[in-house]
């Protein structure tokens, strides 16, 4: 599979466990998007912290939905286009729980202005991953969704969609019938892995 060409940065910061994960949907995208970093980790000291998310000429922008211990959204006119100036997107690779302790105990992820999705597509995760809501989709599915919001039709996501589908359908057919589903994990605006 060639890299999905995009403008904007992307972040992940990935919680251990969802690094040994077989259902890992980040591993996929990691190959697949040319500007994609993935740091590993649960807790960052603040100076390391702050020179994975400040990149000299672009604004940082976190995905995750808006939760109530969390400050307001981003001022109008930061979502739904590609702003003026580049963009580094911050995408949390966890479980809901595990990505909210995250978030809290950073106050510089705190503070990063959100990108909350709107209504994402349904998600083809749950051949592999329980979700509890209709709207939780994998980390790979909400960041396709951003780089779509944030670039518009510049951004060709569909390949990597289709790559994650045969993915997806790769890992339920080499599951067990017997097996049960874990839970999906959390991203951006109701967004599960």
């Amino acid at each position: 599979m060639r890299p999905t060409a995009h403008r904007t940065e992307v972040l992940v910061l990935q919680h251990p466990q969802e690094q040994r994960q077989a259902k890992n949907s980040v591993a996929l995208l990691r190959l697949s998007l040319a500007h994609c970093e993935v740091v590993v980790g649960e807790r960052y000291a603040h100076d390391a912290l702050q020179s994975l998310l400040q990149r000299p000429g672009r604004e940082t922008r976190l995905l995750y939905p808006d939760v109530p211990a969390a400050p307001a959204p981003p001022p109008a006119g930061t979502t739904g286009t590609m702003a003026a100036t580049p963009l580094r997107l911050v995408v949390l690779d966890a479980t809901w729980r595990k990505s909210l302790r995250m978030l809290l105990e950073h106050p510089a992820l705190v503070a990063l202005p959100r990108l909350s999705l709107q209504a994402p597509a349904p998600t083809r995760y749950r051949a592999i991953r329980a979700a509890r809501r209709s709207d939780q989709v994998s980390t790979l599915e909400a960041t396709v969704q951003a780089l779509a919001t944030l670039e518009g039709p510049s951004f060709v996501g569909a390949p990597l969609l289709d790559a994650f589908g045969h993915f997806v359908a790769g890992v339920a057919a080499r599951q067990r019938p017997s097996g049960a589903m874990r839970p999906v994990l959390q991203v951006g605006a109701g967004v599960d892995r």
